[in-house]
């Protein structure tokens, strides 16, 4: 080839190393962002939220929440990952501009929550108790709720008879539930260890509260959550900056990339008509 259309890289070893580096960071993200979307397709299919008596209420099932995270990570991720082994400027800089966006997003999320602290209490606390009414016909609600009442031994938002939100287990519902709580709530759930007693906390709203300590927990989620965030503040604060940093690293090498891509410009891509003929001319003469 010409010199003029010869395209040279600045790449040291160490931008290749960083290239790569990318490259398989983004595809390894890219196969987690599509098994969490399959996870969440698969949740989706499972309970039948496509058929035609429930997709109206598809706006507000949980697995949408992973599907839109899959989706998501999976483009994004596959963009870097694409735009790393092409060298790809357009897709590096789409890349680490949506990056620059998540991290200033991040930030700002950081900030809200330590300055709306209590605020964060009462939308938790309505939450827990939404998620409390429809306990009995939601069954990703169920789940959820049954996972934290079970590790953070909890009941309720915030005391054990806030199950009576619910409509089965409120004291004037005619099932056997009336006036209990779930199994979840239960200090000792297993009979002998081994089997699960589902009716362990039928009629605990019934007891007082020192009665009832040793059956089930009186304490409530939300206090529950609390104490969980206090007492791991530096497993969260930690992996919030490995998150961050992440992200950050991601950038940088990205930018770092992009600058040790040749200038785009005109006169760099197209030869001059009298670069063409001095060219042709030196062919001819070694003809």
């Amino acid at each position: 080839l010409p010199t003029w259309i010869q395209t040279h890289y600045s790449y040291s070893w160490m931008d290749y190393f960083l290239k790569y580096f990318l490259f398989l960071c983004n595809l390894a993200f890219t196969v987690f962002g599509l098994m969490v979307l399959g996870l969440g397709m698969w949740g989706l299919i499972s309970k039948e939220s496509f058929a035609q008596e429930r997709i109206g209420s598809i706006g507000t099932d949980p697995m949408l929440v992973l599907v839109s995270l899959g989706f998501l990570l999976a483009v994004l991720c596959l963009t870097g990952c694409v735009g790393a082994i092409r060298e790809n400027s357009c897709l590096l800089r789409l890349f680490s501009g949506i990056l620059l966006i998540l991290i200033t997003v991040q930030v700002l999320i950081a900030i809200m929550a330590y300055s709306m602290q209590d605020q964060i209490e009462v939308y938790l606390r309505s939450g827990m108790l939404a998620a409390m009414a429809g306990y009995q016909d939601d069954l990703d609600l169920r789940f959820i709720t049954d996972e934290i009442q079970t590790n953070l031994q909890c009941c309720g938002a915030d005391t054990y008879r806030d199950w009576e939100t619910n409509i089965y287990y409120n004291c004037s519902s005619p099932g056997v539930l009336a006036c209990g709580v779930p199994a979840t709530c239960c200090v000792d759930p297993l009979d002998n260890g081994t089997v699960w007693n589902s009716q362990c906390g039928l009629g605990a709203q019934r007891l007082d509260e020192f009665t009832a300590q040793s059956t089930i927990f009186l304490g409530g989620c939300i206090g529950g959550i609390s104490r969980w965030i206090e007492q791991n503040q530096g497993l969260v604060g930690a992996v919030a900056v490995v998150v961050l940093g992440v992200q950050i690293l991601a950038v940088f090498i990205t930018t770092r990339l992009i600058s040790c891509r040749p200038a785009n410009r005109l006169e760099d891509q197209a030869p001059t008509w009298s670069q063409a003929k001095i060219h042709v001319q030196r062919q001819c003469c070694w003809a």
